[in-house]
């Protein structure tokens, strides 16, 4: 399955079947290297909260678990335009930061599942399952661990948490951190001029059916 430049997707984290976040997106390429998508700034997000509004990262994840209702709640995207690329079959994503000039200012991999595409015609999509480690990645190439606090607060409830093998997402983090400080592909220099046609501004409003079950 591939989407055509131009097209609308959303980007979709799944926990054990439940939309986590949404994020709509303009795809840049599709090829054999794997998806490119951009999504602008002011783009209507959504993502789940506990019934009382608070986030999973505003919370201890013990409470986080035990919750009788969550809800979606509808907001912005307020940090920079971001450019996101899902290599194929890789177990993480890159992304690229910029500054409020527009400037590249860094990497940063997303540790995740890989992605599972879904098309309904009017609507398309890619769902993964965020692994909650991360490595940003710095211009000069070096580069650090984030959110190891984190995941190490979910692992110790292994009967809810989504991810069940710990190795396996630090392995995945270490492929990413090898080809970054030898400047390989995708930390060789490409996307970081990147600029999206004018004509891709946010979206009004998320798209209908943004909320269809998960395919994984």
């Amino acid at each position: 399955m591939r989407f055509e430049p131009g097209r609308l997707v959303v980007h979709r984290n799944v926990r054990r079947g439940r939309i986590g976040w949404v994020r709509p997106a303009r795809v840049v390429s599709d090829d054999d290297r794997g998806l490119l998508i951009w999504i602008a700034r002011d783009t209507p997000v959504a993502s789940e909260v506990h019934a009382d509004g608070r986030g999973m990262r505003t919370m201890p994840f013990a409470e986080w678990i035990t919750s009788p209702s969550y809800r979606s709640a509808h907001a912005r995207w307020s940090g920079p335009p971001l450019l996101k690329f899902l290599p194929t079959g890789a177990a993480h994503s890159v992304w690229w930061f910029s500054d409020e000039q527009g400037r590249f200012a860094n990497w940063y991999v997303n540790l995740e599942e890989p992605g599972v595409r879904w098309d309904d015609g009017h609507l398309a999509g890619v769902d993964v399952v965020d692994q909650d480690l991360d490595v940003v990645v710095r211009p000069d190439r070096s580069w650090q661990w984030k959110d190891e606090e984190e995941f190490a607060e979910r692992l110790a409830f292994p009967e809810h948490y989504w991810v069940a093998d710990e190795a396996a997402v630090r392995a995945e983090g270490k492929r990413a951190i090898a080809l970054a400080e030898a400047g390989e592909f995708p930390f060789d220099g490409t996307w970081c001029d990147f600029r999206p046609p004018p004509e891709w501004a946010a979206p009004p409003a998320l798209p209908p059916g943004w909320d269809r079950p998960p395919v994984r």
